[in-house]
């Protein structure tokens, strides 16, 4: 669970929370948490500070005082930049939210943009955009091509990489300025711009006087859905944005069947095939293509998923 880093303002806070950082990567979760603690003195009321012991302690096992650490933070963070609520939710004192927090959805990207590839595909064996283009391919053969793509979540543009010999047009949107700019060094992108695909059409970015509705006859969102829960807004604004005829190409999480989407310990949700079915299908989009794969590693384990290819061809239910 990465733990967003602002500092305290306080010199010496800093530093302690550095060292308690350094102990919990050694496993060492209790002194972790009480140095934290004396960072905390320093600095009271510090949300990154609350953030961070409240992982420590939960490392720990003391699931009770994290509660109480993230209930504070709950209260002392109006834009919810750390997640308190969903974490509160993992650990079982809080209903779990349809959508996580933009604003920490955005800072949590911000952090990862400048090593987010390597993580991605030297640690964990992030694989999700050759997977979907490799069922792209199987699907609609090998040598179709696409007037105009649109990538949601484009992050640093690995999923510009492994479409842009298919695409004329390539344009990219992402919640994080961070991520755009490293997408914009591999100049693939004609658009990249700043997008919300939890707001309305009107209001999500995706659209301008030069970026009309249905324009796009292929919309890529790779590792995108695990990072929105509830998949309504998405939907919309998907129908949107493509053609008639127009294929959307993603991946999800694979969830637990009979549930809608569930919230992991990861912070991430995982979709039931049969939920991402509806809302397809309520979307007016047809479902051509489903295979279940393996997207990357998490903690060494694999992390499972699905893939989706549909279709633009039916009015919505």
């Amino acid at each position: 669970m990465n733990i967003l880093f602002f500092s305290s303002g306080d010199l010496i806070a800093d530093r302690r929370a550095d060292y308690a950082r350094m102990l919990d990567e050694a496993g060492e979760f209790a002194a972790a948490a009480e140095l934290m603690e004396q960072a905390l003195d320093l600095a009271p009321g510090w949300p990154a500070g609350l953030a961070m012991l409240s992982a420590y302690l939960e490392h720990a096992g003391e699931t009770d005082r994290a509660i109480e650490t993230l209930e504070i933070l709950e209260r002392l963070d109006d834009e919810d930049i750390f997640a308190a609520r969903l974490k509160l939710a993992v650990l079982g004192a809080a209903r779990a939210p349809a959508h996580p927090p933009g604003r920490y959805v955005e800072a949590l990207f911000d952090s990862y943009a400048e090593h987010f590839d390597e993580a991605l595909t030297e640690r964990l064996g992030y694989s999700a955009p050759q997977r979907l283009a490799a069922l792209l391919a199987e699907t609609e053969g090998a040598d179709r091509q696409f007037a105009l793509a649109v990538d949601l979540g484009c992050g640093t543009g690995l999923s510009g990489e492994a479409f842009s010999e298919r695409v004329t047009r390539l344009e990219g949107f992402d919640l994080s300025q961070n991520m755009l700019q490293k997408a914009e060094e591999k100049g693939l992108y004609a658009v990249l711009a700043q997008a919300d695909l939890l707001l309305t059409p009107e209001e999500s970015g995706l659209f301008a006087e030069d970026m009309p509705w249905q324009r796009a006859d292929l919309v890529i969102a790779a590792d995108v859905l695990m990072y929105l829960g509830g998949l309504e807004s998405l939907m919309e604004n998907v129908r949107a944005l493509i053609a008639q005829n127009g294929l959307f190409l993603f991946s999800v999480e694979a969830g637990e069947p009979g549930s809608d989407f569930t919230l992991l310990a990861s912070l991430r949700y995982a979709h039931s095939a049969a939920y991402v079915r509806k809302q397809l299908a309520q979307a007016g989009l047809s479902l051509k293509a489903e295979r279940s794969t393996v997207l990357r590693k998490d903690a060494g384990e694999p992390v499972p998923g699905i893939l989706f290819l549909a279709e633009r061809n039916i009015r919505p239910a």
